[in-house]
């Protein structure tokens, strides 16, 4: 494939061309080029409201992926999401013309920042990019940042600041960020997930600890997280940590939990900082935060405008987001779709003044549903009542032979069905007024939260 990673590649390009625009992993990067002054285009299957707010940016964009999309681009990027025998993506590979994976964009990119925070972890990777990316445009610091999903501030999953920072995630997906040229490099925690490429957790930690050594500035890493200390064990780089405990950098203390938010005393070395308010459900946030603190205070953000500027954060898109009411249940959308997410979501859930708790999980990848369906059958009993859709394959074939059935036999009481409009009728019909429902997974469960929303009988 004529696939380029040398860091020369964007100059003397005009037209950039986006094979999958819509994606919100593109979104951020297209801002970032068509800010620069590239000409940008691109193709999507479906319009969304990303492709809404990339055409008012003035960028063409062609419902629809055909070959004649890519005439008169000097440069294609694609996603990893895209299929090999899409027929744009076919005719890219023809063309001869230069071709990147939005991974490696990112990571061009990367390289002309000279802060370039990259938020890695298995989990709360969007949650902890979106506040540090909020308390440093609240403090002035004009960051770029590329998010994994939306912050209602930025109205979106980017900006393009005019600093020298850039805020991003970092995915492990495929070894995806080890394209990223990171100033400091946080690690939130590390556990077993995509093992249909890793194999063993012993090669996620390799992988994290590959990650880690890039960081030219320093390695913000979780103390509490056994895995996560073994990946950044004797690397010659300044480590900061944070936890629960007085041995971390940043710890909280006199943690205080109410329904919906978490105060605490943000303290370092027995010295208190700063009181933080988190409006956001989950005492696993308070760790989430405890990285953004350390973050943010390497870019001579103050603690009490921290304080101040994370009080106003309320959630990215799809991170508990109570989408409201409807026949008196409360509808809730989650993007959790790994046992530990969905553990730490739930039990946050249950922390709450509802009475009955509905999970309604959409499993992800038939690799993830089968090698740890165990984990998912010993967590989503944590609600009162659970409702599952078929596995959604997205790149996968069911090689596997695996299907929802099989992790319904493993949790008593469990229903499954095979369409959205099914669940909704289903759930709508026996949960009662002062019952939460919350839609979890990565897919596109999220759509049957809104059916639940507009659902009457």
């Amino acid at each position: 494939m004529n696939t380029v990673s040398d860091t020369n590649i964007l100059k003397g390009k005009q037209h950039i061309h986006f094979i999958g625009i819509g994606g919100s992993g593109m979104y951020p990067l297209v801002q970032i080029l068509a800010a620069a002054g590239y000409h940008i285009t691109g193709s999507d299957n479906n319009p969304t409201d990303t492709v809404d707010a990339e055409r008012k940016l003035g960028i063409s964009v062609t419902i629809g992926q055909k070959p004649e999309n890519i005439e008169g681009a000097d440069l294609i990027v694609y996603t990893a999401a895209i299929l090999p025998d899409n027929p744009e993506l076919v005719a890219a590979k023809a063309s001869g013309v230069p071709m990147l994976e939005r991974a490696e964009l990112l990571g061009l990119l990367s390289e002309n920042y000279a802060d370039c925070i990259a938020v890695s972890g298995t989990h709360g990777k969007t949650t902890t990019t979106s506040m540090i990316t909020q308390v440093l445009m609240g403090a002035g610091k004009d960051p770029t940042a590329v998010i994994g999903g939306k912050l209602p501030i930025i109205g979106g999953s980017g900006r393009a600041g005019q600093s020298e920072i850039m805020v991003c995630e970092a995915c492990e997906f495929s070894d995806h960020y080890q394209h990223i040229a990171p100033g400091y490099a946080v690690i939130l925690n590390v556990d077993a997930d995509h093992l249909d490429y890793f194999g063993t957790l012993e090669n996620i930690i390799a992988s994290f600890r590959r990650f880690a050594s890039k960081a030219s500035k320093a390695i913000i890493a979780n103390l509490d997280d056994a895995n996560t200390m073994k990946a950044v064990e004797g690397l010659p780089v300044r480590i900061i940590t944070f936890g629960h405990t007085s041995e971390a950098d940043y710890y909280p203390e006199n943690i205080r939990v109410s329904e919906s938010r978490t105060v605490y005393d943000l303290m370092s070395g027995g010295r208190k900082l700063t009181e933080v308010v988190l409006n956001i459900p989950g005492v696993h946030n308070v760790s989430n935060s405890l990285a953004a603190a350390a973050a943010c205070f390497e870019q001579g953000v103050t603690p009490e405008e921290f304080a101040r500027e994370l009080e106003g954060f309320h959630g990215a898109k799809r991170r508990f987001e109570i989408h409201g009411e409807n026949m008196g249940i409360t509808i809730a959308d989650d993007y959790a779709h790994h046992p530990r997410e969905l553990e730490v979501t739930l039990q946050a859930a249950k922390t709450m003044h509802y009475n009955e708790v509905w999970a309604v999980f959409q499993p992800f990848t038939y690799s993830r549903t089968k090698m740890l369906m165990d984990d998912f059958a010993r967590v989503l009993p944590i609600a009162d009542h659970v409702v599952m859709s078929e596995i959604m394959g997205s790149r996968e074939v069911n090689t596997y032979g695996v299907y929802t059935k099989d992790l319904a036999d493993k949790i008593p009481g469990s229903v499954w069905f095979n369409t959205f409009e099914e669940i909704t009728e289903y759930v709508m019909n026996h949960a009662k007024p002062g019952d939460l429902v919350i839609t979890l997974g990565c897919g596109d469960v999220n759509k049957c939260a809104k059916m639940m929303m507009e659902y009457h009988r």
